[in-house]
């Protein structure tokens, strides 16, 4: 199947509703180990986005993911707004001013997203970060599609992954951003930027399923 731009813009409108769904939920978590602010923050910036993506949502899917990126970047605050912005940005370089996306497309688009947030955080695994969900969903996504998996079947594996790696943040240590100064406190809490990670992902495959 092939994914298409109003698809695309229908992601970034469920995600937005995503967000503010889970938005107390994701400042819970947030509140245990950083700012209590991660939920607040992504619900602003993806309001934002909201108002800026009926300008954009006649064009390109590159032009619509970029616009993304640069308003998280502008509107949110803390680590996320640069990371989730970067992730935008750099998928929306990776797929141009292509108006539909196969298979490959969308591999490389969450590949460049994924790798912008590396080149800005330099998270590894176990870091406890929100690269502890992509990192196994991109490898899951990877395998699924070296396989023969069509798009759906495919990012269904991607995002189970993804709900695996962000569960196996609960028992790790931080060893990035605010959280890590908590130590062997932040030990039994379930990192925030995973769990956005992860919602962000299942939207994705939400959006694309067959009503």
């Amino acid at each position: 199947m092939s994914v298409t731009r109003d698809q695309i813009v229908q992601w970034l409108e469920n995600l937005a509703a995503v967000l503010s769904e889970n938005k107390e939920y994701l400042t819970q978590l947030d509140s245990a180990i950083g700012d209590a602010d991660h939920g607040i923050n992504m619900t602003r910036g993806f309001n934002k986005v909201m108002e800026k993506l009926p300008g954009v949502a006649d064009k390109d899917i590159g032009n619509i993911l970029k616009t993304t990126g640069m308003t998280l970047i502008s509107s949110v605050g803390g680590a996320s707004g640069p990371l989730y912005g970067t992730f935008f940005m750099r998928s929306g370089m990776a797929v141009g001013a292509k108006e539909t996306l196969n298979r490959e497309d969308l591999y490389e688009l969450l590949k460049a997203g994924v790798d912008g947030i590396v080149q800005r955080g330099r998270p590894v695994l176990a870091d406890k970060t929100m690269y502890d969900a992509w990192a196994p969903a991109l490898e899951a996504l990877r395998s699924a599609l070296d396989a023969g998996m069509e798009t759906l079947p495919a990012l269904s594996q991607a995002v189970a992954a993804a709900e695996t790696g962000m569960k196996n943040t609960i028992p790790l240590q931080a060893r990035k951003g605010r959280a890590s100064y908590l130590g062997e406190r932040s030990i039994g809490h379930q990192d925030p930027g995973a769990t956005s990670s992860y919602l962000m992902l299942k939207s994705l495959l939400d959006t694309l399923q067959p009503a």
